[in-house]
Order: structure tokens, then C-alpha cells, then sequence
């Protein structure tokens, strides 16, 4: 399967293919980079990688496991 630029035309690669994971980070397979919110380009090197999305990890933009210890202590409190 190929997939298709902006433009229309076939790049002869397959789609990024994106999971949600529930409380998780956002798994990208087939992605050649990952832009972060300040507009850099972040070499993608395997072939799945893990992005965070609840913005606590120290190696942004990837998922360090932060969000596990964030939803712990959200039990914890009670909320």
C-alpha cells in the first residue's frame, strides 16, 4: 500500500498509522519525524515510537512513563 502527499501524489510508503492509548501516549508507526510544539523536527529511529500527550515527561516528545506515576497519584487524592 502507498500513500499519498498533500499533493495528491503517491510517496510509495505506507500511512502513519497513530493508537490512542487510553491514559497514554499516542503510538506512531511509519513515522520518518515527529514535530513538537515548538516547530522542531525530531528524527523518528524505530519503527514504532511513543509520544507523549500528557505533557509530563522529561524527554518530550516522547513517552517517558510519566503519565502512569500522574494518574497514581490522581488515585491517591481521590480525584
Amino acid at each position: 500500500m502507498s500513500a499519498t502527499s498533500g499533493t495528491g501524489r503517491e510517496t510509495g510508503r505506507d500511512p502513519v498509522r497513530v493508537r490512542v492509548c487510553p491514559d497514554g501516549p499516542l503510538l506512531l508507526r511509519g513515522a520518518d519525524e515527529v514535530m513538537d510544539a515548538d516547530g522542531r523536527a525530531h528524527p523518528v529511529t524505530r519503527p514504532v515510537v511513543a509520544v507523549c500527550v500528557c505533557g509530563g515527561t522529561a524527554r518530550s516528545p516522547w513517552c517517558d512513563g510519566t503519565h502512569a506515576l500522574l494518574k497514581r497519584d490522581r488515585a491517591a487524592k481521590g480525584s
